[in-house]
């Protein structure tokens, strides 16, 4: 049957290449090869720094609940479309075996040459999205195109990568984190991602951000990345009022009581703005019905 680690490295490797993974893998993110050590290590850093007269880390290094530290990578690289598509090796092999031409009807598009929207529509059955899903979230025409697919698989590529860069670059999770302006610039990039896709269609926000948000709420201080998290908060998708009572509304009621008045509005601000989205993505499931 499976094991856990195996979980782990097929997940792994349906990140980065989900054609060679056919089997249904559990969609819910889980460290498996968690460190035993690591909050120890974190507790001794963080007496260590404080006996030399550094700020003390967070009380949650000593809890250990707080995330080992991010691996250095280049994170944000995978934000741009890589050089080829997904099947390039596969169009390789073909054009080897059969002398076809790349661009014949029967082949794909390389989506790194898509550029205008005549030949998004031109060539929209002939594409396919690159290997490094992330990169779709900075272009606009693989949004309208993932609007026109409604392909599940694609959001589950977006969830498992999504996830897996929410919670190890969580600038508030991740003890010794100095890439705030980074955190910062992905979160907004999230939150226009989402705008787009509910301006074309019905759309009710990304799982894995919603997900990050539950888990990290209670953990975050109200000040770091306030307008980024504030806007995410508005994409909830409707569920059950107790959840969202639970995992939404009593952390931002505990700084909300003990905060500015600038955080007030802001967080009154944010609930408006989710109640909108509510609204607008209830009318546009009542419109679709009724037409069809």
């Amino acid at each position: 049957g499976m094991q856990s680690h195996l979980q782990a490295l097929l997940s792994l490797y349906k990140l980065y290449c989900p054609e060679q993974v056919t089997i249904t893998l559990p969609g819910r993110m889980k460290t498996y090869f968690k460190n035993p050590e690591g909050s120890w290590k974190a507790a001794i850093t963080a007496v260590r720094q404080r006996n030399q007269g550094a700020s003390p880390l967070s009380q949650r290094v000593f809890l250990g609940i707080s995330q080992p530290q991010s691996r250095k990578r280049k994170w944000n690289a995978q934000m741009v479309i890589p050089a080829s598509s997904t099947n390039t090796n596969n169009l390789a092999e073909d054009r080897q075996k059969n002398s076809v031409c790349l661009y014949s009807t029967n082949e794909s598009f390389p989506v790194e040459q898509l550029q205008t929207f005549p030949q998004l529509l031109q060539n929209i059955h002939r594409l396919e999205f690159p290997s490094q899903m992330g990169s779709v979230l900075k272009n606009p025409l693989l949004l309208h195109y993932m609007n026109c697919v409604k392909d599940e698989s694609i959001y589950l590529r977006l969830y498992y990568w999504m996830g897996q860069i929410l919670q190890e670059e969580c600038t508030w999770c991740v003890v010794d984190n100095s890439s705030e302006e980074e955190f910062k610039s992905f979160l907004e990039t999230i939150y226009k991602s989402e705008c787009f896709l509910q301006a074309s269609a019905c759309f009710e926000g990304f799982s894995a951000c919603e997900e990050f948000l539950y888990k990290t709420l209670p953990l975050w201080d109200g000040v770091c990345c306030r307008s980024e998290v504030l806007s995410l908060v508005s994409w909830i998708s409707l569920s059950s009022f107790s959840d969202i009572k639970s995992y939404i509304y009593d952390p931002l009621a505990q700084l909300f009581f003990t905060s500015s008045i600038y955080f007030k509005c802001s967080v009154i601000e944010s609930l408006k703005e989710l109640l909108q989205n509510w609204l607008n993505c209830n009318e546009i499931q009542v419109d679709s019905e009724s037409s069809s």
